[in-house]
């Protein structure tokens, strides 16, 4: 081991062109020194910064090398150095003198393609065929494939009148530097038919370095998972700004993210379709979830068990024991007598909101981003988004605001499953309404019937007009339900956010499940994320009304009761809620449901209580 005390070298030493660490430090490769222009290249170990005039090295990595490696990290770790600091890279330089390597003189940008570089070469198709870039949505990038869907437009092109004219290749590849190896039309899962870019430089164009290229992919995978062991041994320790996880504090968190998505990005490299074509559930991609949803020691993240995964007693609550036994009383007088609970539902069913307009939504510019025509919003409490940064120049989603007793604080947003050609707007609305928890209550697919599109990348990243979406993790908490994280990235202004999605599986679209156990669980597991913040949750299933009103008219019911509300009407609160939606819980079963479940987290409540 070593320490800085003693080091045979000024502290104050020169900027070394080619910083080691770009894969956990991007900032390292930000700068431009005379006509060089530095990337980040991976070395089989952190990454060098390298200009095309720099040959590139390839280190041969074994178990001890890693070994002595992870000491000097660490060390350098305890002492407080990141990897922006000159000794930091003097060290790790000097070490890496030591490890056998090859060196390959200018092997020029033989990397996956990058979003920038898809997006800028579908604008020069979209010039080249005279079609509008807001025509192209869906844009994602995945290792070397870039792939896109075509909405419907003025000059009536199809996705496969795209390819076809992407298959003439010669000016893209002239114009852009890329070699196009593949154009075509098919769905991601298939793998074949997607168009394809590889970067390449001018004394290597034509070659192809897939083999390379994996080799390269899985060494960077295997170093980034020893780091992460490295980190967990580590994170006690006072000082963590070397930037190799989330302790090392929120200036180091991006780096993090990006470290994540690489990681991400690198696993589905080496996933395949199993036999038939159908790829089923991905468990090789399920990773755990950021450590606020964690309560103790977990079951693998890929069991199917029906029990949940986790046990968590209901959120603590101001009720007192009589208001509760009051509220039980009257909730199982409800669901006992089915003819009142049938005058009751009939009475729901003949109220009317006032205002009720619904014209904008009906409107012939609005009408088809509409996945049902009978399920809108309300004019007065639609949620707008703002026309100047939308594709189509419009304010319009299918979506409303609901309040539960502040007006100025909505609590929800209602929504409809995003359309192909709305997945951008629904982006839109999140990011404008600051929300970083999104409620999903139906699969994408039920009964041959698609109930609602992905609007999220299977894997790595994809583009949705100026909103950048990244996966960064996946966890299958149990056969019911799983939770995504997101990052989220304002490419105009270069903002980033974080949200989690909370994805219920277990209610299908026609009728109910079969016990509320599940979507009681469902709901602590959401509060316990939203604690303490005051945005909205968005709540979406396929038409934005059934599922989505039941499970906030249960939400709000039970939060009103941990508030201490004594006096609780289930039935005015769906009035309420439907004078700012319509036709929010839309069948008596849905009703009915929502009493019951509203009944058993009482009782759970009230056992919880001391007696």
């Amino acid at each position: 081991m070593f320490s800085t005390a003693h080091l045979p070298f000024p502290l104050h030493l020169s900027f070394c062109l080619l910083h080691t660490g770009c894969l956990f430090e991007k900032r390292l490769c930000s700068r431009e020194y005379e006509w060089f222009v530095f990337v980040c290249v991976t070395d089989k170990l952190f990454g060098q910064c390298r200009s095309s005039r720099h040959d590139q090295v390839q280190y041969q990595v074994s178990v001890p090398v890693l070994q002595r490696l992870q000491e000097v990290l660490k060390e350098l770790m305890i002492q407080g150095f990141s990897w922006q600091d000159e000794i930091t890279q003097h060290i790790i330089a000097k070490e890496l003198s030591h490890i056998p390597h090859t060196r390959t003189q200018k092997v020029q940008n033989a990397h996956p393609l990058g979003l920038y570089d898809g997006v800028k070469l579908l604008e020069m198709l979209a010039e080249r065929i005279h079609l509008s870039t807001s025509s192209f949505i869906n844009i994602s990038v995945v290792g070397s494939a870039l792939t896109f869907r075509i909405r419907q437009n003025s000059l009536n092109l199809s996705a496969e009148d795209v390819a076809n004219k992407a298959a003439e290749k010669n000016f893209l590849e002239g114009e852009t530097g890329l070699k196009i190896i593949q154009t075509g039309v098919g769905e991601r899962s298939e793998w074949r038919g997607l168009p394809q870019a590889t970067r390449v430089g001018e004394g290597s164009r034509g070659v192809v370095l897939t083999m390379v290229a994996m080799a390269c992919v899985g060494t960077v995978l295997l170093v980034a998972l020893a780091i992460a062991c490295l980190r967990h041994h580590t994170r006690q320790l006072a000082s963590g700004k070397l930037g190799l996880g989330p302790e090392a504090g929120a200036e180091t968190h991006f780096d993090y993210q990006e470290l994540c998505r690489q990681h991400m990005a690198a696993k589905s490299s080496f996933t395949r379709p199993e036999p038939g074509g159908r790829r089923g559930t991905d468990t090789s991609r399920v990773s755990s979830v950021s450590s606020q949803f964690s309560d103790g020691p977990q079951h693998s993240p890929s069991s199917h068990s029906s029990t949940p995964s986790w046990s968590e007693e209901p959120a603590q609550s101001n009720m007192d024991i009589s208001t509760g036994h009051m509220i039980l009383a009257y909730m199982e007088d409800h669901l006992k007598n089915k003819d009142r609970l049938r005058k009751e539902w009939e009475a729901l069913c003949s109220y009317q909101a006032e205002p009720s307009s619904v014209s904008i939504a009906q409107s012939e510019s609005n009408i088809e981003k509409n996945r049902y025509p009978d399920f809108v919003p309300y004019d007065h409490l639609r949620v707008k988004i703002k026309a100047e940064v939308n594709p189509s120049k419009e304010d319009y989603i299918n979506a409303s605001t609901i309040i539960d007793h502040d007006p100025r604080l909505p609590a929800y947003i209602a929504t409809q499953g995003p359309l192909p050609h709305t997945i951008a707007d629904f982006w839109q609305m999140v990011w404008e309404n600051g929300c970083t928890v999104i409620v999903m209550m139906t699969a994408l697919v039920e009964d041959g019937e698609k109930q609602c599109e992905r609007y999220w990348p299977d894997e790595g990243s994809s583009l949705y007009n100026i909103y950048e979406v990244n996966l960064v993790s996946e966890h299958i908490w149990c056969k019911d339900f799983l939770v995504r994280s997101f990052y989220l990235k304002n490419v105009q202004t270069q903002e980033t956010r974080t949200l989690t999605q909370f994805h219920l599986l277990s209610w299908p679209a026609q009728g109910i499940p079969s016990s509320t156990r599940p979507l009681l669980d469902f709901r602590r597991k959401v509060n316990k994320c939203y604690r303490g913040r005051s945005c909205p949750i968005i709540v979406h299933c396929s038409d934005g009304t059934g599922r989505t009103g039941t499970y906030i008219l249960i939400d709000m019911v039970l939060n009103r009761m941990a508030k201490g509300v004594k006096e609780i009407d289930i039935a005015a609160t769906l009035e309420h809620i439907r004078d700012q939606r319509p036709s929010m819980v839309r069948t008596k079963d849905q009703f009915e449901f929502a009493l019951t479940a509203v009944a058993e987290e009482v009782n759970a409540i009230l056992k919880a209580l001391p007696q």
